[in-house]
């Protein structure tokens, strides 16, 4: 996934909404199963669900959506090929069918992927979904006009680098085919083992091209889930959704669709979502967050009162805030520089100050701690949970400085930001100790994310953070790794440049795997190679909390999304 942008973080907290959808995360002492003491009763069908959000569900197009997160909404309206097992913590991060029969069949290269539709596919309009709307939903995503989306299949599929959409070009695109109403093909220029995963997102759901209104479509899609769009006010500043009378859970193994009404309101203050949660009176008993984390303040409150602590969901989600080298500025060219800092980090007072062990994991792999990832514990430079400072200074005196040495550390200006100035001083005072001198260069958001994603401004030593797009070391180490995804027109993520035909082979070798247990482990064995080499310092892997409504039923919380899955709450 993208580096998250600052909508998506809580001020003075840490990472929210999009990662959790899309934050960040790890582990955290309790899964989304431990926080269903308010779900004691079964849950049941009926009732409307409230969902109070900072940030609104924008663009609610499924060609224009990055991915089907945004806290699991577009997932109740877009049906996809495959989407997420909706199921608690480890187990939610597996890929299950959707639309399709099966998580599609490869061909023996892993360069042709086919998948069939079930029968008795409708959208809510009764009308029979087929696979030329797959297709059509595809070629929308290419479409300027509905920019926003993934952009891996430009790169996938073949012969679509340069393909503008069906509006300019209404050929299409012949990498995909359809040779009846249930079969689409899709043809790739390499092999890619993880497609199924992909194929969760929502450019795979389907649009009948009938009914296509372009860049209005949002406003009033087709459902091909369990819900209709009733209303969509302001870009998804205030969404009504409505039962779909044509969707059948005899097609759908994984929405529940309890309520009768999903009523998702956005642009309210975060204190005031948890004030509202908290209180619980009238509607908001039957309410949830998305987007909203408990910070330190809040949380320490929560867990004083036994009644809120039993509704506090624990999120789980692939995301590492890691320091970033750039190696072609020295003095970090040298390698025993940036062990030295490796050494010296404390990652306690790190975790301390973006709110303690409660809301962040200290992490030594750059990968985030769940099997999906190919999560192997090592840590190529043991300094402990406050760092080494001597081992440090003895990296620094092989290195040419026995006197130590200054740098400058870029960062965040904004307050509570990830990358921002709590977590930039505790840096500061730990470096310190071991000799470093460290100059801090606060610079307002956008101007940060500029400046480190472009090579020819990024700096030598700044902080960072990263969240995959699913559950795989695939999108985590490759467009941070890979030597042939460095951009030196646009945003690069590849801050290290690191350009190793040893590695680039190994992602192209892992690629190849279809068995997606198998290629775990090999990205895990990838990821201990990379970070032996010191390109980045992992910091820590944020974890979420949030509170629910006291008459929420059926809390499920994968570590797919990380975020209460609203396709699975009841309503008292």
């Amino acid at each position: 996934m993208r580096q998250l942008p600052l909508t998506s973080r809580r001020i003075g907290v840490i990472a929210i909404g999009l990662a959790l959808a899309g934050g960040a995360v790890a582990c955290g002492p309790k899964s989304g199963s431990d926080a269903k003491s308010g779900a004691d009763a079964q849950p049941h069908k009926g009732g409307t669900l409230y969902v109070l959000n900072n940030q609104a569900q924008e663009d609610f197009d499924p060609a224009r959506l990055y991915t089907s997160g945004g806290g699991n909404i577009p997932s109740l309206v877009y049906r996809t090929l495959t989407t997420r097992n909706r199921a608690d913590g480890a187990a939610g991060t597996k890929v299950v069918p959707d639309l399709a029969t099966d998580n599609g069949q490869p061909s023996k290269d892993a360069t042709v992927w086919t998948y069939h539709l079930k029968d008795g596919l409708k959208y809510e309009d009764g009308s029979p979904i087929t696979t030329a709307d797959i297709k059509y939903d595809i070629e929308r995503s290419f479409a300027p006009e509905l920019s926003g989306g993934a952009p891996y299949l430009r790169d996938w599929l073949v012969g679509a680098a340069s393909y503008q959409g069906p509006y300019k070009d209404p050929k299409g695109l012949s990498a995909i085919e359809t040779p009846d109403a249930k079969t689409i093909v899709f043809h790739l220029n390499k092999p890619e083992g993880e497609f199924p995963l992909l194929a969760t997102q929502t450019s795979f759901a389907p649009v009948p091209k009938s009914k296509d209104t372009g860049t209005k479509y949002a406003e009033h899609p087709v459902s091909s889930g369990p819900y209709s769009v009733v209303s969509n006010e302001n870009n998804g500043e205030h969404i009504v959704l409505k039962r779909n009378p044509n969707w059948s859970a005899a097609t759908d193994d994984q929405r529940k669709a309890f309520p009768d009404t999903i009523d998702v309101q956005s642009g309210i203050d975060q204190a005031v979502i948890d004030q509202r949660l908290s209180a619980g009176v009238g509607k908001d008993a039957d309410a949830v967050t998305t987007d909203t984390n408990l910070g330190p303040a809040e949380l320490a409150k929560v867990t004083g009162d036994k009644s809120l602590a039993s509704r506090v969901g624990t999120g789980h989600f692939g995301y590492t805030d890691y320091i970033a080298f750039n190696p072609k500025v020295k003095p970090f060219d040298n390698p025993k520089v940036r062990e030295a800092i490796a050494y010296a980090v404390n990652r306690t007072t790190v975790v301390n100050a973006q709110g303690g062990s409660s809301l962040n994991e200290a992490a030594t792999t750059f990968l985030p701690q769940q099997a999906a990832f190919g999560y192997t514990p090592y840590d190529p430079f043991p300094a402990g949970a406050t760092g080494n400072p001597a081992k440090a200074k003895e990296l620094l005196t092989e290195a040419g400085y026995p006197n130590g040495l200054t740098v400058t550390l870029t960062h965040d200006v904004t307050k509570g930001d990830e990358q921002g100035p709590e977590v930039a001083t505790a840096l500061q005072e730990a470096l310190k100790v071991a000799g470093i001198t460290v100059k801090l260069d606060g610079q307002e958001h956008n101007a940060y994310s500029d400046k480190i994603h472009n090579v020819s401004s990024e700096p030598g030593f700044f902080l960072a953070g990263w969240g995959a797009d699913w559950p795989s070391g695939g999108p985590f180490l490759g467009p941070i790794f890979d030597g042939r995804q460095i951009v030196t027109g646009g945003d690069n993520f590849n801050n290290a440049q690191l350009n190793d035909p040893s590695v680039n082979n190994e992602i192209d070798a892992i690629n190849k795997i279809t068995d997606l247990k198998a290629a775990a482990v090999r990205w895990g064995a990838l990821d201990k190679k990379i970070g032996e080499q010191a390109l980045t310092v992992p910091l820590y892997h944020p974890v979420y909390k949030r509170l629910y409504g006291k008459d929420i039923k059926n809390v499920v919380i994968s570590d797919w999304t990380g975020v209460l899955d609203v396709s699975q709450v009841a309503v008292k």
